[in-house]
């Protein structure tokens, strides 16, 4: 195992040779380690065959296609936050500027890989093949949870921060045990690694080397919180003092996610051990629909982020190699709207629960502890109609 390691980590390293420099990392009086980067903010393409070698089947045809999901999420994204403003529902929390942190990583998943989430990776849910309806659920309040986790091997948002890195390290360690070469991922914010969960997931799986991938999305901002002020060395370099081999890409670009994620996942299928992913991206929305990030936040630093948006520079990919046509530009433009109907659709027709509804779900199977509170429950909400009878 320890030559496995030791493998692992030299190739890991080598590979963040010859990257690209983070201009903007806060981190003054330490050296910056160099991030992956194929595709720049003005769209062109940086071939590096250490890194082309995991993209040999993106063709013109599969890049297109991750275009197309990442403006199908960022449309999704939108739909969601005019459905909070309108009253549909209660919170909704942005993936604005990420798109290509989610697309890449998650399209670089078999369908057999089990996802860990936070609650802001609904662009990954879209990539599972969540049904459009469930996305919402649980932020209209209707349901504790969204969907059935084994139904696209994806498990439901978590809310409580860094939770989810437990979660996916003991799946892991079942993974290892069962023998099969799948793997899991979970991700989190640069906040969550502040967490105790976060730092005892990375000793657990370094012990155990078990096929895990820990994906943080660097999106600089933990609530009103610069990354800088929790880590003053980049978060990636956090990893190897766990043991566990790390990388750190431009999570505005598509391409060097998706080669970083298969690396990992190629790691973890062939008994490497874990991986630790800094995907270093910008949330261009507030933390949740609650957040007034203009409070907090330079408005210089959302412009320059802004010209290094995913989107918009495989865009300008497109159009360099002729591919971004009027034809392509319609069909995404009708798929996102089909999209964002649906999913309106399914919003504004769920209905509402019943009373009672709050004890389902809360134990596979019945008990006596549960039945009776909800034998009082529902003796009580049977006063209050008898009350509003005799009015």
């Amino acid at each position: 195992m320890d030559q496995k390691f030791e493998a692992g980590r030299d190739n890991v390293q080598r590979l963040r040779g010859t990257m690209v420099k983070d201009e903007t990392a806060p981190t003054p009086g330490f050296q910056q380690p160099e991030m992956i980067q194929l595709i720049t903010p003005d769209g062109t393409r940086v071939g590096h065959p250490e890194f082309d070698r995991w993209l040999q089947d993106i063709d013109d045809e599969r890049l297109c296609a991750l275009y197309e999901d990442m403006v199908v999420i960022r449309r999704i994204d939108t739909e969601a936050t005019h459905l909070q403003r309108q009253g549909e529902l209660a919170l909704w929390p942005p993936l604005l500027g990420q798109e290509a942190s989610q697309i890449g990583s998650a399209r670089a998943l078999r369908t057999d890989d089990f996802v860990f989430s936070s609650y802001r990776e609904n662009g990954v849910a879209y990539c599972r093949g969540v049904d459009l309806t469930d996305l919402l659920r649980v932020w209209r309040g209707n349901v504790s949870s969204g969907w059935d986790p084994f139904s696209i091997n994806m498990a439901t948002p978590q809310i409580i921060i860094g939770a989810q890195t437990l979660h996916a390290t003991g799946y892991a360690l079942g993974i290892q045990n069962d023998g099969a070469d799948s793997a899991a991922i979970t991700y989190f914010g640069d906040g969550a690694v502040s967490q105790g969960d976060v730092n005892e997931a990375l000793v657990f799986a370094a012990s155990f080397q078990v096929p895990v991938i820990f994906f943080c999305q660097n999106n600089h901002w933990a609530i009103s919180e610069p990354v800088g002020l929790q880590s003053h060395i980049p978060i990636a370099d956090r990893a190897p003092g766990f043991g566990i081999p790390s990388l750190r890409v431009d999570g505005n670009d598509v391409l060097a996610v998706l080669a970083a994620t298969r690396i990992a996942l190629d790691r973890a299928r062939t008994g490497g051990g874990p991986t630790f992913i800094e995907a270093v991206t910008y949330r261009m929305g507030p933390h949740t629909t609650a957040d007034d990030p203009t409070r907090y936040r330079d408005a210089n630093e959302l412009e320059d982020w802004a010209a290094k948006d995913p989107i918009s520079r495989v865009e300008a990919l497109l159009t360099k190699d002729g591919l971004l046509t009027p034809k392509l530009q319609d069909a995404v433009a009708a798929k996102a709207d089909a999209v964002a109907k649906e999913m309106r659709a399914g919003c504004i027709g769920l209905p509402e629960p019943a009373p009672l509804d709050v004890f389902d779900n809360v134990y596979s199977t019945h008990n006596s502890w549960l039945d009776r509170q909800r034998d009082h429950y529902s003796r009580y909400l049977a006063t209050l109609a008898g009350a509003e009878g005799g009015n």
